[in-house]
């Protein structure tokens, strides 16, 4: 049985669902190679619009680095699991694809490293989640160092990760981590209702949007705009671009195609 699920819904959304949910949905190495062969097939699949991250269970989303597992390692063993941690985490960011987490509940260390790569987090009323590795006698390494600071800002991002505290998902709200929190009843469905929103839009046009986002972040104002310049000029040979014209023109909703 893979540790991993994945499903599509109404044809352009992929979801993969973390499926250990006796073990927390911890990141055991199992699950890492299964979870980036999902990603293989969602990366193949070029009709996928948005993908939704989340976990089976109502306990956990991820409680992070599978500590059990890595008891047994040595520390060449670790720093390799360690890796592979952030090389995954990674990828999930590096999709060009829009990715949603959708926090089901406890998410600390990895697993809540894992939501910061996606592009938006919603989380249910009841997740609880942290980067608490300080309390572990380490730090975040996959990537929890650098990006929470980038979403929440810098000392707001030293006071998380050097106490280790735990939060919930109306506090990350608050602080800007969170979206939306959601009923835990209502979570799949409204993530779902994200993902469509998106999906009905022009694709070229989405991943393009993201592209520039991502890539203009952390230059200075001139070269940000040279990247949108640049994204902006892929999307004008598009026949999407035409059809999104032509149905303003008539009056009825477009049919993208993705080219």
């Amino acid at each position: 049985m893979s540790t991993v699920n994945l499903s599509i819904a109404d044809n352009y959304i992929a979801k993969l669902s973390l499926n250990r949910p006796e073990a927390a949905n911890a990141l055991s190495t199992q699950l890492l190679n299964d979870f980036n062969d999902q990603l293989s097939i969602i990366e193949q699949n070029t009709d996928i619009r948005a993908v939704i991250i989340t976990a089976e269970g109502d306990k956990a989303f991820c409680a992070g680095a599978d500590l059990k597992e890595r008891r047994h390692m040595t520390e060449d063993e670790v720093v390799k699991t360690v890796g592979k941690i952030g090389q995954t985490v990674s990828r999930v960011e590096q999709l060009s694809t829009p990715t949603i987490a959708a926090i089901n509940g406890a998410a600390f260390g990895g697993g809540l490293e894992l939501s910061l790569a996606c592009d938006i987090r919603i989380a249910s009323d009841q997740a609880k989640m942290g980067l608490t590795e300080t309390s572990l006698a380490i730090i975040p390494g996959a990537g929890g160092t650098q990006r929470l600071a980038r979403l929440i800002g810098l000392a707001k991002a030293k006071y998380y990760i050097l106490t280790a505290k735990r939060f919930d998902s109306f506090e990350g709200k608050e602080i800007g981590l969170i979206e939306e929190v959601i009923e835990l009843n209502k979570l799949e469905e409204k993530a779902l209702n994200i993902a469509r929103e998106i999906a009905s839009n022009g694709p070229v046009g989405v991943k393009m949007a993201k592209k520039a986002i991502d890539r203009g972040f952390d230059h200075d104002l001139a070269t940000g705009l040279s990247i949108e310049k640049e994204c902006y000029m892929t999307t004008i040979p598009t026949s999407d671009r035409l059809e999104a014209l032509q149905a303003f023109k008539e009056k009825r909703k477009p049919n993208f195609k993705g080219r």
